[in-house]
């Protein structure tokens, strides 16, 4: 059986946690945290990580979550 290759975003610090994906065996999208790489990984099918993918790129660049905003002085 081949080994997953997992690689990091050239977006991420190299020493910021972040997820690592392994895209080398053609059936099967494996996810891992760059901190545990020996620990859990999640596998999903191609077309759903092309899903994921695709669904993160229609979002705007800053959507409102209401998280970590300031409440307004009235």
């Amino acid at each position: 059986m081949p080994e997953f290759q997992y690689c990091k975003s050239t977006y991420s610090d190299p020493e910021a946690e972040c997820v690592e994906v392994a895209t080398n065996i053609p059936t099967t999208i494996a996810i891992r945290d760059s901190k545990n790489p020996t620990g859990p990984s999640l596998h999903v099918r191609p077309a759903t990580w092309t899903a994921f993918q695709t669904a993160l790129l229609a979002k705007p660049a800053r959507e409102k979550s209401g998280r970590g905003r300031r409440r307004r002085r009235v």
